[in-house]
C-alpha cells in the first residue's frame, strides 16, 4: 500500500521456481495515505476490495508492509544465547534502544549470524508502534482480508533482490526504493544484510514541482511523472524540473550513506539498485548516480520469476517492473 498506488502479486511456487499468477494496480489520489499516515480510509478499502474483485476474489490470506515513523530496525551483537534465555536477553536490550516504550510498540527479531569463535551473536530488532501498525491491521480487516504476515518495506525489497539477484560479497551494494512519501535504502555488505534506513521524502516533491512548473493537474503531472507525457512538455524544462525537485532527497540519501559508511568502516557504496516509482521518474536515474557517483541500475524484481506476457500484456510488466519491487518481496513470503 503505497502513497500513490495499490499493489497486488500473487506467486505460485513450484520446486524453487516462482511464477506470476496474478497481478493489479490501482492508482489513489494524492491525499489518501501522506507521510505513511491513512487519510481517507473509507476510499482505500473501496479501492482494495475492488482491486480484490479485478484480480482474484478467492484471495483471503495477504502480506503486507509497512515503513517509515511508526517502525524501527536496529542490529545490535550480544553474548550467544539460546531458547527463552536468548529472548529475555533481546527483548532488555531492546527496551534500552527503543526510541518508543516497549509497551506501545510490536516487536520481532531475528539472529542474522552467530559466531563460534567470539560466542556473541548478531541480532536484528524490528519495532513498530502499535496505533501505527492497528491502522493498518483495521483497514486489510475491514476490506474482508486476512493479514497472516506484517513485514517491512525494506525486507519485502530485501527479499525481492535476493529471488531475483546473486549478492556479490565483494561489493557493497544499496536498494534504492524511492515511494511517493518515504525512501527506503537497504545496504548488503559481505553478500549479507547490514542495515536499513528509511527517509521521509521521495516522488511527492517532484510530482508537485511538475504540477506548478507546467501548471498540470494532478492526472497530466503523474503522467509527466512516470515518463508518459513525452514530447507533450518541453524535456529540457522537465529535465531541470526533477533535479531541481530530488535535490533534498538526495541530501538525505547522502546522509544515510554517510553514516552507512562510518557505521560499517567502509569507504564507498559499490553499486545502487534503484526501485519504486522513483526509477520510472525520467532524468531521476541518471541524477542519482551522477550526484552520488555511483553506477546505478534500475531493479528489475521479475528477473527470474516466470510469467506469460500475454496475461499481462495491459500493464506493460517491463516498464512497470521497478514498482512492483515490495509485492513481489511480500509474495514470495513464507508464512
Amino acid at each position: 500500500m503505497g502513497a500513490n498506488s495499490l499493489k497486488l502479486t500473487k506467486l505460485e511456487e513450484k520446486a524453487g521456481i516462482y511464477t506470476l499468477a496474478r497481478l493489479g494496480i490501482k492508482e489513489l489520489s494524492a491525499d489518501s495515505i501522506v507521510e505513511e499516515e491513512i487519510k481517507d480510509r473509507d476510499s482505500l478499502i473501496f479501492h482494495i476490495q475492488s482491486l480484490i474483485d479485478q484480480t482474484d476474489p478467492k484471495i483471503r490470506d495477504v502480506a503486507i508492509s509497512v515503513a517509515g515513523h511508526g517502525v524501527i530496525t536496529d542490529k545490535f551483537t550480544m553474548e550467544r544465547k539460546t531458547g527463552m534465555e536468548a529472548e529475555q536477553a533481546i527483548l532488555f536490550e531492546a527496551e534500552q534502544r527503543s526510541p518508543f516504550d516497549v509497551e506501545d510498540v510490536t516487536l520481532d527479531y531475528h539472529i542474522i549470524n552467530v559466531n563460534e569463535e567470539t560466542n556473541k551473536m548478531d541480532v536484528l530488532l524490528v519495532a513498530a508502534r502499535n496505533e501505527f501498525l492497528k491502522s493498518y491491521l483495521d483497514l486489510i480487516i475491514d476490506a474482508g482480508l486476512n493479514p497472516v504476515i506484517v513485514d517491512t518495506d525494506a525486507f519485502a525489497i530485501l527479499n525481492a533482490y535476493e529471488l531475483n539477484y546473486e549478492a556479490d560479497p565483494s561489493k557493497v551494494t544499496a536498494l534504492l526504493n524511492i515511494g511517493f512519501d518515504t525512501t527506503n535504502v537497504i545496504f548488503i555488505k559481505d553478500g549479507i544484510y547490514h542495515s536499513t534506513r528509511d527517509i521521509s521524502n521521495g516522488g511527492r516533491a517532484i510530482y508537485e514541482a511538475i504540477m506548478k512548473e507546467f501548471r498540470l493537474n494532478q492526472e497530466l503531472a503523474l503522467k509527466a511523472l512516470k515518463g508518459e507525457m513525452g514530447s507533450s512538455i518541453d524535456q529540457d524544462m522537465l529535465k531541470a524540473t526533477v533535479v531541481s525537485a530530488s535535490e533534498e532527497l538526495l541530501s538525505g540519501v547522502e546522509i544515510g550513506f554517510s553514516y552507512f559508511k562510518s557505521s560499517a568502516k567502509v569507504a564507498d557504496v559499490d553499486w545502487i539498485v534503484l526501485s519504486g516509482g522513483g526509477a520510472l521518474i525520467p532524468f531521476l536515474p541518471e541524477f542519482i548516480q551522477s550526484k552520488l557517483s555511483v553506477p546505478t541500475e534500475v531493479f528489475n524484481p521479475l528477473r527470474r520469476i516466470q510469467y506469460d506476457p500475454e496475461m499481462f500484456k495491459e500493464v506493460q510488466l517491463e516498464k512497470i517492473a521497478p514498482l512492483l519491487a515490495v509485492s513481489i518481496g511480500l509474495a514470495a513470503r513464507k508464512v
